[in-house]
């Protein structure tokens, strides 16, 4: 993919990130105004990744079809639009993470009918992985799947924080079916079943995107919903998570770079005289900036070859959370007192910033992968992708 490519890309996108800049606030203040970014002209199907099939009216670049189903393409078009606004790309309707799943493990009735729902209208959906009182941890997780009389499955317990939740249509969740590393499944729901309600949690960063908490009381789930019951028990629910963690991790980093650089702008828009140390600290933002943008399409272009190994994704996801909240943070002092009163889009900023430590595992996490795969020599092999 040529850097000529990406440039063209990152172009187109800046042509939708003023729709989202326009309404940035007004989102954050009402969650629930997601769909009116629709009504305002933005073509949500040409931004979220649709398969070619499902997709007949693609992105285009000089004329060029783009379906953004690459990590690489991916990261450069979210990053400019969310310089405009990150809750806002969060809050579009589309695949978001589960869509990785799919492409993982459905089987090809199972992706039809996903993919046939999420495009023939604005369709949320959602990914149930996390936990209240054991987040991420599959050796701990206690939403279950068992027997139902009569056959199929019950889907009972909790997940929180869990973006889009409450506006989703559809969605994956992961429940455990026996005891042992192998015993996470990964089930496609539909969310007016019996027994299952979503209801939205107050935050204060990333308000667009709605995280919520799902609650399933023995919800149906028929064998059909099974997603990999086709691969061996290897290739199924943990697996599928990981590789769609490795993949989601760049996107993450670039909607984080693209705050990062937002505040930035705002800094250079609004103070004219700069005291020499100021100057020095803006021109060496700009340099991280460059080089969290270089590491971040690295990141992609290694899930692009191996969704395996996230030795790079953790990288970017570290650097770029850092850098997002260096960069709001240090932008309040420099606008000096009352800089989140006089600038509303800056409190945002510095709000939405901090959102990003707690998605795709935190910090610790990341820097516990990129050990593991320095130990084990993966990194170099990242840095060739």
């Amino acid at each position: 993919m040529t850097t000529e490519h990406l440039t063209d890309l990152r172009a187109v996108a800046r042509e939708y990130a003023d729709v989202l800049r326009a309404s940035a606030l007004d989102l954050d203040r009402d969650p629930s105004l997601a769909a009116a970014l629709l009504d305002r002209g933005l073509p949500w199907r040409q931004l979220v990744g649709l398969p070619a099939e499902y997709n007949p009216d693609p992105l285009r670049v000089r004329g060029r079809p783009v379906h953004l189903q690459s990590c690489v393409e991916q990261v450069t078009l979210l990053e400019e639009l969310a310089r405009a606004d990150a809750g806002a790309v969060l809050a579009l309707p589309g695949p978001s993470m589960s869509g990785f799943v799919i492409a993982e493990l459905a089987d090809a009735d199972q992706r039809d009918r996903y993919w046939s729902t999420v495009a023939a209208a604005p369709t949320w959906t959602f990914f149930g992985m996390t936990e209240p009182a054991h987040g991420s941890d599959p050796g701990s997780m206690g939403t279950t799947l068992r027997p139902a009389d009569g056959g199929g499955l019950l889907l009972a317990g909790t997940k929180r924080y869990v973006g889009n939740g409450a506006r989703a249509r559809l969605g994956v969740v992961f429940a455990r079916r026996h005891a042992g590393p192998l015993g996470v499944l990964a089930v496609l729901v539909d969310t007016d079943r019996p027994g299952f309600t979503a209801v939205p949690l107050p935050t204060l960063g990333l308000r667009g995107l709605q995280l919520s908490e799902l609650r399933m009381a023995e919800v149906p789930i028929a064998d059909e919903d099974v997603l990999g019951r086709h691969k061996s028990a290897t290739r199924q629910g943990m697996w599928a998570a990981t590789r769609t963690f490795n993949r989601y991790r760049p996107v993450v980093s670039a909607l984080a770079l693209g705050v990062a650089q937002a505040g930035y702008d705002l800094v250079v828009a609004e103070r004219r005289d700069l005291r020499t140390g100021e100057r020095h600290l803006l021109a060496d933002w700009a340099q991280r900036l460059a080089g969290t943008r270089a590491v971040v399409l690295a990141a992609a272009r290694s899930a692009d070859r191996n969704p395996g190994d996230g030795t790079l994704a953790s990288a970017a996801k570290v650097r770029a959370t850092r850098l997002a909240e260096e960069i709001t943070t240090s932008a309040v002092r420099l606008l000096g007192p009352g800089a989140r009163w006089d600038h509303p889009l800056l409190d945002k900023l510095v709000r939405d910033a901090r959102a990003f430590e707690f998605m795709e595992g935190t910090g610790n996490i990341q820097r516990l992968t990129l050990a593991q795969g320095y130990l084990q020599g993966r990194l170099g092999d990242a840095r060739a992708a």
